[in-house]
């Protein structure tokens, strides 16, 4: 991962269940706040109270899922400049593949030297603009299905 991302973290022990409770407990907390813009508060053990912004216990909540699960998680921010083979890991292609996609201009990359780099914002956005599209032709696909008397 690049310089400015986190190391991975990987559960060991109980700490997935650990994982899953914490969940469980923070779930109810940004339940309590119906508000998308109020941030999120929750006693602590020491009888203060932790405050965190909504955007935040959203991916702590899907950060303690994936760990929950047995999987490591790293987070990279959205100014991290990626390999193509970092690119191409998280978008789950080979790196040839990737690297058409940055010709096509799909993808949004410069060049250093001879070397690519991905910005982040660019390849999420692009892994947003393709599920949508998959969304949209599913869609498409059971409406014809529909149509047709198959489904």
């Amino acid at each position: 991962m690049p310089n400015n991302s986190t190391p991975p973290a990987y559960p060991h022990g109980n700490d997935s269940e650990l994982a899953r409770e914490a969940l469980k407990t923070l779930r109810r907390a940004v339940e309590a706040h119906a508000d998308p813009q109020q941030p999120v508060a929750m006693k602590v053990e020491d009888g203060g109270q932790l405050e965190m912004p909504r955007a935040a216990a959203d991916l702590m909540m899907r950060i303690l899922g994936k760990m929950a699960a047995g999987q490591g998680v790293t987070v990279v921010p959205m100014n991290a400049e990626l390999t193509t083979q970092q690119a191409a890991d998280i978008l789950n292609v080979s790196r040839p593949y990737l690297v058409g996609l940055l010709e096509s201009g799909e993808i949004q990359h410069r060049m250093v030297g001879t070397h690519r780099r991905v910005l982040a914002v660019s390849l999420y956005d692009y892994k947003r603009r393709t599920a949508v599209a998959q969304k949209d032709a599913a869609d498409e696909l059971s409406a014809l299905g529909q149509d047709m008397g198959i489904i």
